[in-house]
């Protein structure tokens, strides 16, 4: 557990909102302090939980800041647990600047990234598995990632883990019982269906685990293809709008181009990338570089190809990029007679016409198909979104296989108490009951200022 506490007792304050023009723009303070900081530039008495009309005052100038509203939440019915003040401002980059500036100059401190939810879980308002759900939450593309989000954030996975903690800890306390008194006698104990139950509970949360991922973090789809197939058009075709620009003029994409597209839920980071061929100007050459190099980075891959010629042998390099890949070819120009052969490929091809937007369901149903392994998740469906949690289920998984390894050998208890308090310690990473501290500043590291 963090023990480090003691860091964390001072009184922060952060922006909450984003710096910019805006309606309103919100200070956030928290700490034992919260609220006599907040009275000495606000000058009107705060009441728990009630919004107060005011103004902010710099008690040196007497100059009046901005014009407020100010709410005051005591601890421990607060996000952080303590006492919180919230300073509603105009939304602009001066005010929220002075504001902030003035609560600092007395007796706050800028909060860390992450610091007001690193306080929620430290003060034991919610585990690690939901603090990282809180950013889950804020980063979600589409409803059904966020649906996904609001299951962590709600303890749906931390629920799973209790259960499964359940069984191993029975069977632990038993054999260390067995071990710490072998002249009593201790109650005999059925040691092998609590840990089967445990590792049926594991392997199920790990196989949601890919299909959560995808939700969690999208799909990175690099559209590949040589030049003049429609790779543009193509994109334009599944943003539904005209994003790319597309001209009768080959290799008119000279760089990469990034979009975000919601498919039935799925988030897909569309990279249009430019054509590769061997290009002679430099301008050229450094857009072909960067199309391999969104090719090796990519999840998934869209295979652009002229259905209306034969395959030429700027395609067929291509494709030999292509080995290692998922991929989904998208024989285009359907809407013109069909000339190339492509049943030879190693891989599913849809027919599409990027010019009329016939085949763009049939392609769309077969990208979300071939993401998520046609599996259909259903609404109250638990899964497991974080590749840290991912790891950490399978690490559990392979300590409990090896304890059951253990007692099938009949090797001693303190085998198998080994791999089960290992197995404990992997899940107790999750939801925070062994994390170190230098995990704790890593996973918080990528939240933003304020949250």
């Amino acid at each position: 557990m963090y023990t480090y506490q003691a860091m964390y007792e001072d009184t922060i304050v952060a922006l909450s909102t984003p710096l910019g023009e805006s309606g309103i723009g919100i200070v956030r303070l928290s700490g034992a302090d919260a609220l006599a900081i907040a009275e000495k530039v606000f000058h009107r008495p705060l009441h728990d939980r009630r919004l107060v009309y005011g103004h902010i005052i710099d008690p040196a100038t007497k100059e009046v800041v901005d014009e407020v509203l100010v709410s005051y939440m005591a601890a421990p019915h607060t996000y952080t647990r303590e006492d919180i003040v919230e300073i509603n401002c105009h939304g602009g980059p001066s005010p929220l600047q002075r504001v902030l500036e003035l609560v600092l100059r007395y007796g706050a401190r800028l909060a860390n990234p992450g610091e007001f939810t690193l306080r929620a879980f430290l003060n034991g308002r919610i585990d690690l598995a939901q603090a990282e759900s809180v950013l889950d939450v804020v980063r979600a593309k589409t409803a059904a990632s966020l649906r996904v989000a609001v299951q962590g954030l709600g303890g749906s996975l931390s629920q799973s883990l209790k259960a499964v903690r359940a069984e191993l800890m029975s069977v632990l306390a038993y054999l260390t019982a067995r071990i710490d008194f072998p002249e009593d006698e201790v109650a005999e104990l059925e040691i092998i269906p609590p840990l089967e139950r445990a590792r049926q509970m594991l392997r199920e949360l790990i196989s949601s685990a890919d299909q959560g991922i995808v939700y969690r973090q999208g799909v990175r789809t690099a559209i590949v293809g040589r030049r003049n197939v429609g790779k543009s058009s193509l994109l334009n075709r599944l943003l539904r709008q005209s994003r790319a620009i597309v001209t009768p003029v080959p290799g008119t994409t000279r760089d990469t181009l990034e979009e975000v597209v919601n498919l039935k839920g799925v988030p897909f980071v569309l990279v249009d990338t430019a054509g590769i061929a061997q290009r002679k100007g430099l301008v050229e050459s450094l857009g072909v570089a960067r199309s391999r190099k969104a090719i090796e980075q990519a999840d998934f891959v869209l295979l652009a190809l002229d259905a209306s010629t034969p395959l030429k042998s700027s395609d067929k390099e291509i494709i030999a990029l292509l080995s290692e890949k998922e991929v989904l070819v998208v024989a285009n120009k359907c809407d013109l007679p069909r000339r190339a052969a492509l049943d030879h490929l190693p891989w599913a091809t849809v027919s599409v016409s990027a010019l009329t937007g016939e085949g763009l369901d049939r392609l769309e149903e077969r990208m979300v198909a071939c993401v998520l392994g046609g599996k259909v998740t259903t609404s109250d469906a638990l899964l497991v979104s974080n590749p840290r949690h991912k790891a950490c289920l399978e690490r559990a998984e392979s300590h409990l296989d090896q304890a059951l390894s253990s007692i099938e050998a009949q090797m001693p208890d303190d085998f198998v108490t080994i791999d089960l308090t290992a197995a404990l310690n992997a899940l107790g990473e999750i939801t925070g009951e062994t994390v170190s501290e230098e995990l704790l500043e890593t996973i918080f590291s990528n939240f933003c200022i304020g949250k």
